[in-house]
């Protein structure tokens, strides 16, 4: 995200200087022209963009990555409109208005979206190497299994990740009732509300399993989207919705918060699978809620 960020204000300032030899800045018509960042601001700026570079990849030699991951572009300016993905809706959907349901976002930027779900695991080297990579991802929350350590959150918190609503008690909601849906979804943003100071706007359920119940639930709840996912990535390899078994700009991909105790490895080694994937294939990670 740090890379990201320099990159845009790189790209204005660059923009500003370019202005008649960088003394001045065009206006807008009828206003006072205005003094146009001097050459060392441009330096500067570069200077700290090839500092974060550096540092990037540093941490990715540090954690045996294969390559430096690739700094995300700045978030649109204009979100893409998210529709339900076909096949995936449920009855009404439109009519009601009801949340999109959808596995990848609209863009022709070449990123990739990391969410990870439920909260098993509290990995501290799993933070501190997505920190050390300034790497992006959403978390997907279920009270039970984040309540005993909700720190371990709230340091995630800290360094920009969004957590979202997974229930209560990570049921299968599908033909559950629409009071028991609404009480595990309500419940869980009413539960991040009061530990973590905000009520998310997404919402996966659990084993992506759903029905028009849960959609209404979710809505009155306060969601405004249920991403589930495109790929899932697991410490050992990798699983795909699509036959084609290929990444495509905008998609969502799903892992858990896991250990060795059911995985073949930890997350570090899933996270370093995932990275080096990508970055193979010449995809940024980005973070899913600057497109929502």
């Amino acid at each position: 995200m740090v890379l990201a960020v320099l990159v845009l204000v790189l790209a204005a300032v660059a923009s500003g200087c370019a202005q008649d030899g960088g003394d001045q800045v065009t206006p807008a018509g009828g206003q006072q022209p205005l003094d146009a960042p001097p050459a060392r601001a441009l330096d500067s700026y570069a200077g700290k963009l090839r500092a974060a570079q550096a540092a990037r990849a540093a941490a990715a030699r540090r954690w045996d990555l294969r390559r430096t991951p690739l700094a995300a572009p700045p978030p649109p300016a204009e979100k893409p409109r998210i529709r339900t993905r076909k096949g995936f809706e449920v009855n009404g959907h439109r009519r009601s208005s009801l949340p999109p349901v959808f596995t990848t976002v609209p863009t022709r930027d070449k990123v990739v979206f990391l969410t990870i779900d439920d909260g098993a695991e509290k990995d501290r080297a799993f933070l501190r190497m997505m920190s050390d990579l300034d790497v992006p991802y959403s978390a997907f929350l279920s009270r039970y299994l984040v309540k005993d350590d909700t720190r371990y959150f709230r340091r995630m918190q800290s360094r920009g990740v969004v957590l979202n609503n997974h229930t209560l008690h990570h049921p299968n909601l599908r033909g559950m009732s629409y009071r028991e849906q609404k009480r595990e979804i309500c419940g869980m943003q009413r539960y991040l509300e009061k530990r973590f100071g905000k009520r998310p706007a997404l919402f996966r359920p659990p084993f992506g399993s759903y029905d028009r119940a849960t959609l209404r639930a979710a809505k009155a709840c306060g969601i405004a989207y249920v991403p589930l996912w495109n790929q899932e990535v697991f410490a050992d390899r990798w699983e795909y919705r699509e036959g084609d078994r290929k990444l495509r700009p905008g998609d969502i991909v799903l892992t858990h918060f896991r250990g060795r105790d059911q995985w073949k490895g930890t997350m570090a080694d899933m996270v370093r699978r995932f990275l080096d994937k990508v970055t193979a294939q010449g995809y940024a990670v980005g973070r899913l809620e600057d497109y929502l």
